[in-house]
């Protein structure tokens, strides 16, 4: 019926008038397409293995094979199902992901750079494409800082479950007498915003610098003010960028990651107006860790939000992450209302 509805709107005369109307209809429409094929393909699925069960009853070499296309089928409806819990009006979008080093210097900047390698396996694993579009290099090792867009299909629905404090508790690699140590980082997870659909940023709005990028020195420096820093005078919101070379692509990146964080203070400030009329709140901020991930004196991840657990957490941090956010999605926990 959607589709429909969108099809008769994308057919009006005046329909590309409002460019960015226009995009953003065409977008929900491939969107609505896409969701009916994958249901219709799945259909198709369930025909042929119904016919190949009828087969089965005259040859039984097929059982192995149908018990494949079985195996098959399930994991697909298992897929389509799981989406079915992405009902958030951004859920389908791509997602801006930072990961803070907590206090601790060296112990949670490593654990910071860790967990930048396990979503950038995830991603890899789920065929999403992931990109380092800033970053901060701790003084010894580790990260200060990094932020990752990842880019495909509901990545943004999947991923909010991994927002809030994440705590390691490791023999540290860093300590002579290799004692115990706990270390936290913070990992934020924002909608990619739509330029002039979500957020729009008038030019008497914005604050714009450029500086030199700081960086290795002799041949290697920057020569020419390529940095950039963008201030959004009514949030006092500041992001800065200086991964290329290019001025350009900077303000270009610098402007994505702006966009998505005021698009998260206005979801910030629906859920605290939707938290006074259903009572107390927890912030994913420090104190409130959302899950742990200990490697000694036992091996545990557990999610504190599901009760969720694993005893293999090398293969967590190693992207095997599937079980956590199902769990979280299962429990209704990112389900808006």
């Amino acid at each position: 019926m959607e589709i429909g509805k969108l099809e008769i709107t994308s057919a009006k005369p005046d329909f590309w008038l409002d460019q960015t109307k226009a995009q953003d209809t065409m977008r929900r429409l491939a969107e609505q397409k896409k969701t009916v094929e994958q249901w219709r393909g799945m259909e198709k699925m369930v025909a042929d293995l119904t016919e190949l069960a009828h087969l089965t009853e005259e040859d039984e070499s097929l059982q192995v094979e149908i018990q494949l296309e079985t195996e098959k089928v399930e994991a697909a409806l298992g897929k389509l199902e799981f989406q079915l819990a992405f009902s958030g009006e951004y859920d389908g979008r791509n997602a801006i992901l930072t990961v803070h080093a907590g206090a601790g210097g060296t112990e949670s900047q490593d654990w910071a750079e860790m967990l930048m390698r396990m979503y950038l396996r995830w991603a890899e694993r789920h065929g999403y494409q992931a990109e380092i579009l800033e970053s901060t290099q701790g003084e010894e090792a580790g990260m200060k800082s990094v932020l990752i867009e990842v880019v495909g299909d509901y990545a943004y629905g999947y991923l909010k479950a991994e927002h809030g404090v994440h705590r390691l508790v490791r023999l540290s690699p860093f300590d002579a007498d290799h004692a115990r140590h706990t270390s936290f980082a913070l990992v934020e997870i924002m909608p990619e915003a739509k330029a002039d659909v979500d957020i729009e940023i008038g030019p008497d709005d914005l604050k714009v610098e450029t500086f030199r990028s700081s960086g290795p020195g002799g041949q290697h420096m920057q020569k020419t003010s390529s940095a950039v820093r963008l201030t959004h005078l009514p949030t006092g919101l500041v992001v800065t960028c200086q991964s290329e070379r290019s001025q350009y692509r900077n303000k270009e990146i610098a402007m994505k990651i702006l966009r998505s964080r005021i698009l998260e203070l206005e979801l910030e400030k629906r859920a605290e107006e939707k938290a006074k009329l259903k009572g107390k709140r927890i912030a994913a901020g420090w104190g409130n860790q959302i899950r742990s991930y200990v490697l000694h004196p036992y091996k545990m991840v557990k999610d504190h939000r599901t009760d969720y657990q694993t005893g293999d957490p090398d293969a967590v941090l190693d992207g095997e992450l599937d079980g956590f956010l199902a769990a979280y999605h299962r429990s209704g926990l990112g389900r808006e209302e």
